[in-house]
């Protein structure tokens, strides 16, 4: 009996972007960590025989000491998708032009340094907005997998401030990362937004079923620091769930699960940032054998053109799952 179809992909998030978020200095010179993580995603992915999609930040491919390492994904069959221009999750508050510039900005850069041109989008910290979809759908994007349906959005935030060096006013521009509260509410599985002009596919990454528990890959390595038995007992039993609720999983990667603080000791704030990368590493590697135990992993974008053949999906406005109507005009701001 054939498999049920999981996809795989990995927020390629660099250190700039992490370090932007947060309120650090030093970010506008785009210090990178991408020679190292890399080739450790694709030993990884190699031992696995798997191929994925890389969301990529537009930045990093624009910058050149960069390419040689998205030519190293490319060549080994990885698919790219966008993952905006600048990576600022307040990407929702933007002006329609601002957000289709930094769609296609995004887009001609990873083009550029990979051949490929992107087919799905992931907004930087989940950040979503109508103006976003219907972009979107205008340039003729595959899907968008920006939602995260948990309930726990607020407390991760909540978490990051209290690390954070951030002001208020920065604060006030982060108010949604992660998301809201109400984003529980929103459907794990797949379903069409119906847009003004059209329908657009949304892949959640996916969380525990009925429960709305995350447990992405991040997730889980937090939870092996207090016990790497527990971690692994809960990842069995939130794929249990989804395959008992016949959900096919799109489960998310991060560049420092494959990083140690002895890699980045800037980044030491992150949850599970204690671990040392080879630690990381073998726990990650559990993971992914109970993974690939129960599902045929596949990208993104294969995972899309499946749905895209399925009549059984709902069609959901962006009304009814909380997204406001967003700003037509650019600001000054």
């Amino acid at each position: 009996m054939a498999k049920p179809v999981g996809a795989l992909s990995l927020d390629l998030d660099n250190k700039w972007s992490y370090m932007k978020t947060h309120g650090d200095p030093g970010w506008e010179t785009f210090p990178s960590y991408l020679d190292v993580v890399v080739p450790r995603v694709l030993d990884v992915l190699g031992r696995w025989g798997w191929t994925i999609t890389v969301f990529v930040v537009g930045q990093d491919a624009a910058l050149e000491p960069n390419r040689e390492a998205l030519r190293a994904l490319s060549a080994a069959g990885h698919e790219f998708g966008n993952h905006s221009f600048r990576h600022e999750p307040w990407l929702h508050l933007y002006a329609e032009s601002e957000i289709e510039q930094e769609i296609a900005r995004a887009e001609e850069a990873i083009e550029a340094a990979t051949g490929q041109r992107t087919q799905g989008f992931r907004g930087p910290g989940y950040s979503l907005s109508q103006s976003t979809l219907r972009i979107l759908e205008q340039r003729g994007y595959l899907y968008d997998a920006s939602t995260l349906p948990t309930f726990l959005g607020p407390l991760a935030r909540a978490y990051y401030f209290l690390a954070s060096r951030l002001v208020r006013e920065e604060k006030a521009q982060r108010k949604a990362l992660f998301g809201h509260l109400r984003d529980g509410l929103r459907p794990v599985r797949p379903y069409r937004w119906q847009l003004e002009d059209g329908q657009l596919l949304e892949i959640p990454v996916t969380t525990m079923p009925v429960l709305k528990l995350p447990f992405h890959f991040s997730y889980l390595l937090y939870i092996s620091t207090f016990s790497a038995t527990l971690a692994v007992l809960y990842f069995k039993m939130a794929l249990r769930m989804c395959q008992m609720t016949g959900t096919e999983p799109s489960l998310l990667l991060h560049p420092l699960d494959f990083l140690g603080v002895e890699d980045v000791p800037e980044l030491a704030f992150f949850p599970a940032m204690a671990l040392e990368s080879s630690r990381k590493l073998n726990l990650l590697n559990r993971f992914l054998e109970t993974l690939q135990a129960r599902y045929a992993v596949v990208s993104m974008g294969e995972q899309a053109r499946k749905l895209q053949r399925s009549e059984s999906l709902r069609v959901r406005s962006p009304e009814e799952l909380g997204l406001k109507p967003s700003r037509r005009r650019s600001s000054s701001s």
